[in-house]
């Protein structure tokens, strides 16, 4: 790393959603530019609940990438409350599922197939502790009574203590989190729970949601919460603890969807991600733990080895699009109309030297 130029091992996404169809033939490059990897959310219509679904996704981006471009999903299925265990663990030993999404039923975006009681999966639960495969977790209770800025906090309580108690070598990784509460929770769990932090978490507050009106492209789920939350994220991202690694959650909408009455939840950060940490990461004068956080910790965590490539972004303002898009699709990016201070210039094959080589 110099004043101007930062190097890194290839990094991955953790959470990332690809859509499908026009969306998917948008979207998919902008997160292989800049990762090696990432894992690629299930919640389509129909839902990826079969492996058979799961590899026929994976062919479809592979399939909307431009030639050469290297780039592995690593593809999750959605668990529903009928869900097989036997299909879950046969795609699991197969290489065919990475991992499994728990959405609690109505949290998010298609997430109406998702689990109505956690209980009603223990089976799935138990046969995935058995052979080690993760569990991603969107953390938040949905019941109407629960305070939507309330509902990550109650889900750690009412959910996920007892799931880990009963569970206790079932990798799990809270995935996006969003509060103080989740930050405190992970630092006191044991090794087996992990947590991403997306890049828009870590510069919004709720506040970006009313500047001026109602901004629904700064709308995601879970929401932006209150100041003090963000900058808890922030120490988190940036303290160099293991456990907690880049996801961007990046999921983009048509412009139209965000600004409908649908009021579509989802930020699409993909473009400028590895940017957007960067300058937070230096922003908390902590740019040499970024490396760590981006491209080290989550393969630690899920056991894969770490990329053999690199990444560098130069310092060099950027200015960021109002709008993207295609001709079929038209979606407002994170960071619309602001001024980055980092550029991502390209991969590199070769691997990064490590400190000290020749």
């Amino acid at each position: 790393m110099t004043s101007d130029s930062l190097t890194l091992r290839e990094p991955d996404d953790w959470h990332v959603h690809l859509r499908d169809d026009d969306m998917l033939a948008f979207a998919a490059d902008y997160t292989a530019r800049q990762f090696a990897r990432a894992i690629v959310m299930p919640n389509l219509v129909p839902p990826v609940t079969t492996a058979a679904a799961a590899d026929a996704y994976r062919t479809r981006i592979l399939s909307a990438l431009p030639e050469g471009r290297r780039f592995t999903p690593l593809m999750t299925a959605y668990l529903t409350d009928e869900i097989d265990p036997a299909e879950i663990a046969t795609g699991f030993q197969d290489g065919v599922f990475t991992a499994c999404k728990l959405y609690p039923a109505g949290a998010t975006t298609n997430s109406a197939a998702g689990v109505t009681n956690v209980r009603k999966i223990w089976p799935v639960l138990e046969r995935m502790q058995a052979i080690g495969m993760p569990l991603l977790v969107h953390g938040e209770v949905v019941a109407a009574d629960i305070d939507i800025f309330d509902r990550e906090a109650v889900f750690l309580e009412t959910v996920l203590t007892p799931l880990l108690a009963d569970f206790p070598s079932l990798k799990v990784v809270l995935e996006h989190i969003t509060t103080e509460d989740s930050v405190r929770f992970v630092e006191a769990a044991g090794a087996n729970l992990a947590a991403t932090i997306t890049a828009h978490h870590l510069r919004i507050d709720r506040n970006a949601m009313f500047q001026g009106g109602i901004r629904p492209h700064a709308y995601c789920l879970p929401v932006a919460k209150r100041r003090r939350h963000k900058e808890a994220l922030r120490k988190a991202a940036t303290s160099g603890q293991p456990r907690f690694f880049l996801g961007t959650d990046s999921a983009p909408h048509q412009k139209h969807d965000k600004e409908s009455a649908c009021g579509c939840a989802g930020i699409f950060s993909a473009p400028m991600a590895l940017e957007s940490y960067a300058q937070t990461f230096e922003e908390e004068g902590a740019l040499e733990r970024l490396e760590a956080f981006a491209s080290e910790f989550g393969p630690r965590f899920y056991g894969l080895p770490l990329n053999e490539g690199s990444v560098t972004l130069r310092r060099e303002a950027q200015d960021l699009p109002e709008l993207m898009g295609d001709g079929n699709v038209s979606v407002v990016p994170f960071h619309a109309g602001e001024t980055l201070a980092w550029r991502f210039t390209g991969r590199s094959s070769q691997a990064k030297a490590s400190p000290g080589s020749a």
